[in-house]
Formats: C-alpha cells, structure tokens, sequence
C-alpha cells in the first residue's frame, strides 16, 4: 500500500469513527428516558459525558444532573428529609417516642390547661380529700381545701418557661463560645478560655443565691431560669472547644476554606451539625438542673415567687400539714414529686432518642425521597443481585 492509500485510508477512519461518535451522541441525546427509573435526588453521572461536536468530554465537575427537579419536588424532598424522616425515627424508637408523648403532653398543659381547669383557691372542696377518691377532686385536696390540679396545671407555664430559658441560655452561649474559641483559636481563644475557667471557678449555687437576693427580679420565670444557669456554660464551652478542635482540620472543613466560604457559614454548616448530638444531650441536661435547681430553691424559700410553684407547693405540705410524717398529707407533697419525676424522665427519654435524629444514614434510611422502593428493586435487576 502507497503512502497516499495510507493516507486516504486512515482519513476515512478517522471519518468513520467521528460520524459513528456523532451518530452514538445524537442516538442517545434523542432516546426518550422509557423504562429509565426516575431518580430522587439530582445527582452526577459516574463517567464523563462526551460533547455533542465530538470535542473533548465533560469532567465530573462540567457535567450537568441527568434528571432535573421541579421547585414543587425540592419542596417534597426538602420536607420528607426535614420533618417526615425526622418523625419517622422518632416514632421507631420507644424512648424517643415517650419523651416526645411525654413532653408534649406536659406543653399541652402548661398552654391549654389554665383555659379548662378552674384557677386554684381556697375551699374549693373538702379539707386533706386523698388522691383517687373522687372525680372532683382526682389528686386530691390541700390543708386549705383547694384542688391540687388546679395547682400543678397552673404552675406549669411558669415552670416551662423557666425550663426554657435556662437550657436555653446555657447551651446558646457555651455553644458559641466554645465553636467561636475552638475554631479561631489564637488570642480570642485565649481570652475566652480564660473568662470560662474563672466562671467555672464560682459555685453555682451561691451565686444564684446571692443574685436572687440583690436584683429586683419580681418571681420572672425568664431571669429565675438564667440565674439558676448562670455560670453552667462554662463547662459546656470547655468541652465544645474540645470538639471543636478536633472538626476544624477534618476535609470538608478545609475544602470550605479553600473555596472562600465565610467563617459564619463554615460553622454553622460544617461544624455546628456534628456537634447537635451532644448538645441535645446538654440542653436536656440544663433543662433539668433546672427543674430540680428551681424547686429545691422555691422550697427552700430562696427564691421570690408571684404566683403556684411546684417547690412552693412542697414546701406548704410539709410545714402546714407535715406530710413526712402525716399520710393524710402525703399525697400533697407526692403529687408535685411525681409531676417532676415524670418531666425529667420524659427529657431523659428524649435526648436518648435524638441521637439518632442526627445520624445522617438513620434519616437517609428513613427519608422516602432518597431511595424509592423501584429504585432499589431496579438497581438489584441491573446489576444481578449484586
């Protein structure tokens, strides 16, 4: 063969194998996606996809979703992830789903409850009746004949506001300090290393004690639940920081760093969400220190009050009715003991539970929009059962 034939020769291959590249692209840009399962989510094909002019193929960064979402699917997939898969793992896991029962039973009291129970008074019936003897009165009468339920439904709102503001102040300022700290690091983590170690330094209880008595603060459940949590941030800054530090030079961190990402977004994205387990467990643990910080002082007298307290109530039973030592008075003091005993443990239930909230393969198993039963049957008959 003449070096003109070769020439000519592979000329024409090369022809034949850009019009069959040609024809292979306008083949598959042209066929209907018939029998092709729809997915879920947008995501990026495996292999580059080669360019319609026969150029150089797309990389995996260049290359468009094969299937794309409308806003309606987003706000579905957005909801089923958000709040349906949420739900979902709350109502397999029996704690999680008895914390929840629990603590909305006692929202719905402390919200609804004043508005269909009778407001608490004296000689609203008969004098010391036990509990579970009548229907009038299903828990019972004090010494001064008035109902306790009417006592503990409206002391309630009073108590979950206090509860509120405590876990809430507590784990909103730890958990800034201890991230801003962790991940700045520096002479800011210094400083604000060293303004926790001296609040941590501090007894609590005496602080509390001695803020009590010096402000004006008039029984406000808000600024009773901040002072019994005054300095209870400190630790959990300390040990926020300390995970923290372990977060910042993992490599999604860094590869948001080296993408310009802003340090508000980088924490509040990348950091901020590994760190919820642990702070759920802490928020359930201030709140908590609340209920039994607060009653304990309430029956002790230390703290001003304006209205019902479940602290307040033990403290009457016990010195004007004796019910330590009177069991016609016992059930005056049980009541608000129960009532404690079964918020704390419906708190406790429930941050057990929630650790599996946020577990990103729990709620990837539980969300229906990341992979549909068709998808999976479809995937196992691709690939052989594999």
């Amino acid at each position: 063969m003449s070096p003109t034939d070769r020439d000519s020769h592979d000329t024409r291959g090369e022809v034949d194998i850009d019009t069959d590249l040609d024809e292979s692209v306008a083949h598959d840009d042209s066929e209907p996606d018939v029998g092709r399962p729809r997915s879920a989510i947008t995501g990026h094909a495996r292999n580059g996809r080669v360019a319609a002019d026969g150029g150089t193929p797309t990389s995996e960064f260049q290359q468009m979703a094969e299937v794309s979402m409308t806003d309606r699917e987003r706000r579905r997939q957005w909801f089923d992830e958000k709040i349906l898969a949420p739900a979902r793992i709350v109502w397999d896991d029996w704690r999680a789903r008895t914390g929840v029962l629990v603590v909305l039973f006692y929202l719905f009291v402390g919200t609804m409850g004043p508005m269909l129970v009778t407001a608490p008074r004296p000689n609203q019936g008969p004098l010391l009746v036990g509990a579970f003897r009548t229907l009038e009165y299903p828990l019972g009468t004090t010494a001064s004949g008035t109902n306790i339920l009417s006592q503990l439904v409206y002391a309630t709102p009073s108590m979950l506001t206090m509860i509120a503001s405590g876990a809430v102040f507590t784990v909103g300022l730890g958990t800034a300090i201890g991230t801003l700290a962790g991940y700045k690091g520096g002479h800011l983590d210094s400083g604000l290393m060293t303004l926790t170690d001296i609040m941590m330094t501090i007894p609590g209880l005496p602080l509390t004690i001695v803020l009590a008595a010096a402000l004006d603060i008039r029984g406000s459940p808000v600024t009773i639940g901040i002072l019994i949590t005054i300095n209870a941030w400190a630790g959990l800054a300390r040990a926020v920081r300390s995970q923290v530090l372990t977060l910042r030079d993992a490599e999604y961190v860094e590869a948001s760093r080296i993408m310009g990402m802003k340090t508000p977004t980088i924490i509040g994205g990348d950091i901020i969400p590994n760190l919820m387990p642990y702070i759920t467990m802490n928020f359930v643990q201030q709140a908590r220190a609340v209920i039994f910080g607060s009653v304990g002082l309430y029956f002790l007298g230390v703290l001003p009050y304006n209205g019902i307290n479940w602290g307040v109530m033990m403290n009457a039973a016990v010195n004007r009715a004796g019910a330590t030592s009177s069991p016609a008075a016992f059930h005056w003091l049980l009541m608000p003991m129960l009532t404690i005993i079964v918020l704390a443990l419906g708190l406790t239930l429930l941050a057990q539970g929630a650790d599996r909230i946020f577990n990103p393969r729990v709620r990837a198993r539980h969300a229906k929009s990341i992979a549909s039963d068709d998808e999976s049957s479809s995937t196992t008959t691709d690939t052989g059962g594999i």
